[in-house]
């Protein structure tokens, strides 16, 4: 009888511990204007917007990153950012579904995995994937465990040589956002991507747009932090 109180009393806790780490996501609501103090490495985030969890051809990656560990909140800018870049690969990559994955904290500062991702100005956005000359889905529900996949040299994925980096739909994205950040008064600061597949991505017909507007991706990184970007790109904005 003791340890079934136990039992319920710990599950109960749980309970009450998720819910109320949930209630802000499920009751923020968007508006005025964002101040995001500081840099991504050391900053904070005022007035954060939560992107949605959903969008037409988009969605955020993980419900337990969106709603337990709230993940999910950018400066305004950036969140307008997205969503037109999003709106405008409706055009140029229909029928094909993105994902975005962690953004900031509600208020910034430290997160439980990023060392970034501090004011409200980075996002993660899950690597787009092809097997042949058709999308590759199934890999993208794979929620936080996306973050474990591991890539080879020329993108092909370590699980399943079939599968492979969609190069050329990133690049469009990319794209995409440079063109928003420049509407919403941003500039794409910084790409990260690991370091062995950018030649890839750069011999991509809309990569080499992407090389002839000068935006910059890392040139070095530490072995660690290059091995942790072959699932995902970061990208880094900043005011114009």
């Amino acid at each position: 009888m003791r340890k079934g109180k136990i039992v319920k009393g710990t599950l109960l806790m749980v309970f009450l511990l998720l819910t109320g780490s949930c209630m802000p996501q499920f009751f923020h609501r968007n508006k005025g204007k964002s101040i995001s103090h500081g840099s991504p490495g050391k900053g904070s985030l005022e007035n954060g917007y939560l992107i949605d969890y959903r969008l037409k051809n988009a969605k955020y990656f993980s419900l337990t990153s969106y709603y337990v560990l709230g993940n999910g909140y950018l400066n305004s800018k950036v969140y307008y950012t997205l969503k037109d870049a999003y709106a405008a690969c409706e055009k140029t990559c229909p029928e094909r579904k993105f994902y975005y994955m962690e953004c900031s904290s509600r208020k910034g500062g430290k997160q439980l995995v990023h060392r970034t991702h501090r004011n409200g100005m980075s996002v993660d956005f899950m690597v787009p994937l092809k097997k042949g000359n058709k999308a590759a889905t199934f890999y993208d529900h794979w929620g936080v465990w996306h973050y474990l996949l591991n890539f080879d040299s020329s993108g092909k994925l370590n699980l399943n040589s079939k599968v492979e980096i969609d190069f050329e739909t990133m690049a469009k994205h990319i794209l995409a956002l440079d063109n928003a950040a420049k509407k919403n008064g941003l500039k794409i600061k910084k790409v990260i991507l690991k370091i062995n597949l950018k030649d890839d991505f750069f011999r991509s017909p809309t990569g080499k747009e992407i090389k002839r507007r000068g935006i910059y991706f890392a040139q070095a990184l530490s072995p660690v932090v290059d091995n942790l970007h072959d699932d995902h790109y970061h990208i880094d904005f900043a005011l114009r």
